[in-house]
């Protein structure tokens, strides 16, 4: 997954062991040794902007150790001092007596030599290999073809399934009218599966399994879940923002500040549900026999993805043997691992290989949303407009409540935080607090997860606090970050290259907002151009600035111009989810085709400071566009945007 990172990582890896680049190769390392080897590749699971930013470390260290052992084995080979050896591209070099040994000649002597246990790493400035950009190892079989992704397994003897759950979250099938189905062309069962949570046909073809089920009578149970709609959701919200929360940062006297400052500005902002929509549908291929397991998974954690099948299955995980395959988009929802129990369940039950797939309908509406979040925002201003009080107070649905109920610490859930009270503005009376209110709605890590929200949210907000105050969005961000410089560069790199001050034409506006989350800060500057006098048609222009990163340029000019950018703007223009039903797949159509669809300009960054550990590029990048396309609607409409899509709001100007 990613865009790059198996490249990426092989890089860091070849830098330190001194590879020949034209020689390295990279491929999928095996789980299932992964397990019998006590973790020995340490992490299967990708997400949360990880890739680089987790691993760099133990790869590098892995490199590094290869080298030195094949040093060790060439000097004592030749009889020399281990400190007047050195490598390069492959090879171990014996300067003083001319003599060379490939990697590959002293393989099984280095494989035998204790490993260092404190190596150093080069210094970025003698990188050679880590820092470039070399042509990535999946493109080709991207480009021909020959990649092969979850859709693209073949096994022999396999059949297919096409799946159906309850409409409703929670829903349970309360009878199933096999025989209607039965004598379909292709047909070979209905399945429904062990939780009653959903029914499968099995046919020799998809489009055949499918035809069947759409035909297959099958009646739901509700229960409580069908009571709940977004409106009673949002309501419980709103109510939860009037109860006491969780303190999660005060400092200072925010009450006494508040109350006698000279403005004050307060506001409420909304966010919904959001699905991941991710390019290629959900879907596990499973065989189940008497010897074992074994799945072909498109997953963000294939370690994940082999327990559940075992547990599925009803073996020891020893018994699983688990394939990743390439993935078409993850987003964060490929990190739940419902779509292979299911599998496994089905082809458990008819015997044979099943490629089970979600029709583009099932994924839209049982994904694994992000959370709904209100948030109640409040800001004390001086008589010369300098912020003395600050103070948001979030009420949602918790992720880790729902996943990682482990990872809650004293009532409140980080990851719906993020974005909030973690940002560097300094103000010296803050009150952050957060009111945990879930529903029956599955909720999981969305791209920027509590960022995706929050940036939103926050940089709103701020905006419209920096027009109260009468100063300029970035003067008045800047006075707020002086002593970050991390955020300062950010800042003002956004908009030097987002053109920020330049004088506007009729009907256009620009917004710009920051945010910091998985170890980087990004801005955005969006200009909304009103030709059709409708803001949401307009298209948005934005230059994007991300720090701390070496190789970020092609998320930034690459993968953003695509899938990120239109994911998150038209996260900001249409998506939505009205819950318990969720709704079909007509937004993501109209996102892809749309014939507005904004154009977009990225920006790579500075360059790192020396030895500084890079941060995440995939995730960050997101979080503060929806904000500034906002902001900018603002100059062109005078109406403050504070609940989304954008498609809700009458955005018509004078």
């Amino acid at each position: 997954m990613g865009q790059g990172s198996s490249t990426a990582i092989p890089q860091l890896l070849a830098e330190e062991l001194d590879c020949d680049w034209s020689k390295v190769r990279m491929e999928f390392a095996s789980v299932m040794r992964h397990i019998r080897e006590n973790k020995v590749y340490v992490s299967f699971s990708t997400g949360g902007s990880r890739a680089i930013r987790d691993s760099q470390v133990y790869v590098r260290k892995a490199g590094a150790t290869g080298r030195e052992m094949l040093k060790a084995a060439a000097a004592q080979a030749w009889g020399a001092p281990i400190a007047e050896c050195k490598t390069e591209k492959g090879m171990v070099i014996h300067a003083a007596s001319n003599r060379t040994a490939t990697y590959g000649s002293l393989a099984a002597a280095a494989a035998k030599v204790a490993p260092p246990t404190d190596v150093k790493f080069k210094p970025d400035a003698e990188w050679k290999i880590a820092g470039t950009s070399p042509p990535r190892f999946d493109v080709p079989s991207k480009v021909d073809g020959s990649a092969i992704y979850g859709m693209d397994v073949k096994v022999p003897g396999m059949v297919h399934a096409s799946i159906k759950q309850s409409p409703v979250f929670g829903g349970k099938v309360a009878s199933v009218d096999e025989a209607k189905v039965k004598s379909m062309p292709g047909v070979i069962a209905v399945v429904k599966l062990p939780d009653d949570s959903a029914v499968a046909v099995v046919a020799q073809h998809f489009w055949q399994a499918k035809t069947a089920l759409d035909a297959l009578p099958i009646a739901w149970n509700d229960g409580e879940g069908g009571k709940v709609s977004q409106a009673t959701i949002l309501d419980r919200l709103k109510k939860g923002l009037d109860e006491p929360g969780v303190k999660v940062r005060h400092e200072g006297d925010f009450d006494g500040a508040f109350a006698g400052a000279a403005k004050k500005v307060e506001a409420e902002y909304f966010a919904p549900f959001l699905d991941h929509a991710c390019m290629e549908a959900m879907n596990c291929t499973a065989s189940v026999t008497a010897d074992g397991v074994e799945v072909w998974v498109p997953t963000q954690n294939i370690e994940g993805a082999l327990a559940a099948a075992a547990e599925a299955a009803g073996v020891p995980p020893e018994k699983v043997s688990a394939h990743l395959t390439l993935l078409g988009g993850g987003f964060g929802r490929r990190g739940r691992q419902d779509y292979v129990t299911q599998a496994v369940h089905i082809a458990k039950a008819v015997g044979k290989p099943v490629k089970m797939i979600w029709t583009r309908e099932e994924d839209i509406q049982h994904g694994s949303y992000r959370p709904i979040s209100r948030g109640r925002l409040q800001a004390g201003l001086s008589a010369t407009g300098e912020l003395v009080a600050y103070a948001h107070k979030v009420c949602g649905q918790s992720i880790f409540a729902y996943l990682l109920p482990q990872n809650i610490r004293d009532g409140w859930d980080q990851s719906s935080m993020d974005g909030t009270y973690n940002q560097a503005y300094k103000v010296p009376n803050v009150k952050f607090d957060y009111v945990m209110r879930n529903s029956h709605v599955p909720v999981g890590f969305w791209r920027s997860v509590g960022s995706s929200q929050n940036a939103f949210i926050t940089e709103s907000f701020v905006d419209e606090v920096a027009h109260a105050a009468g100063k300029d969005p970035v003067e008045f961000r800047r006075g707020l970050i002086q002593h970050n410089k991390s955020w300062l560069n950010v800042l003002n790199m956004a908009a030097e290259k987002g053109d920020w001050g330049k004088p506007l034409a009729k009907g256009q506006g620009r917004g710009i907002a920051i945010n910091a989350c998985f170890g980087s800060v990004t801005a955005h500057v969006a200009e909304i151009n009103d030709r059709r006098a409708r803001a949401a048609e307009g298209r948005p222009r934005r230059r994007g600035a991300g720090q701390r990163t070496r190789r970020p340029s092609r998320q930034h000019r690459g993968a953003e111009r695509r899938r990120r950018r239109l994911c998150a703007v038209g996260a900001a223009l249409w998506r939505d989810h009205d819950q318990g039903r969720p709704r079909r797949a007509e937004q993501l159509r109209q996102l892809s085709e749309h014939p507005d669809r904004p154009d977009a300009e990225g920006r790579k960054p500075s360059e790192p400071e020396q030895g500084r550990v890079v941060g995440g590029v995939g995730e960050p990048s997101m979080a503060p566009l929806m904000a500034a396309v906002c902001n900018a609607i603002f100059q062109v409409t005078g109406k403050r945007i504070r609940s989304l899509p954008l498609k809700d709001q009458d955005l018509k100007t004078a």
